[in-house]
């Protein structure tokens, strides 16, 4: 489940262009840790430009926290492009994999409520069935909250993964 930021701090989604070479993700991940700065979720994949990934990191941070953050990320070499990706102007969404009992008894009060949040079963067996919902953070608390009650045998939470809004591109030499 999500865990609310402390006062006077904010949730902040940052988009890292960096290229695609062995161990980027490791100083980056270096640098947060050295720092003892927090990091909610990450996720990482290629772009659309070739040699080049997107790193998506989710942190707790005030605004001279973030300020501190980006500066040290713009100090590592492979770092192309460092932008905040506000919640009015991007979409963000995370993927689910969750594994719930589900005997004979329970599994059709389990579909429904697969069906209710528009997420699908992907996976059935005797006792169980895995669903796959994909959402924002609030949506995907609120399915397993639901299903909690049937008995979670196993979950699996990607990071947040975000993109502006509209034409821009973060790779746009004009998008800032």
């Amino acid at each position: 489940m999500a865990t609310t930021p402390a006062y006077g701090v904010a949730r902040r989604t940052l988009s890292v262009l960096v290229e695609d070479v062995p161990g980027v993700l490791a100083k980056v991940a270096g640098l947060f840790a050295r720092r003892a700065f927090n990091i909610h979720s990450l996720a990482v994949g290629p772009s659309e430009i070739q040699g080049l990934s997107r790193i998506t990191v989710v942190v707790d941070a005030d605004a001279e926290l973030l300020e501190q953050i980006t500066k040290q990320l713009n100090k590592l070499i492979n770092v192309i492009k460092i932008i905040e990706l506000q919640p009015g102007n991007s979409v963000q969404r995370e993927h689910l994999l969750i594994k719930v009992k589900a005997d004979a008894a329970a599994r059709l009060q389990v579909t429904q409520a697969v069906e209710l949040f528009r997420a699908k079963i992907v996976d059935v067996s005797t006792d169980s069935l895995t669903v796959e919902a994909t959402g924002a953070a609030d949506k995907l608390d609120a399915l397993l909250s639901v299903l909690e009650p049937f008995g979670v045998r196993e979950i699996v939470r990607s990071g947040s993964l975000a993109i502006s809004r509209g034409a821009k591109s973060m790779t746009d030499k004009a998008f800032k």
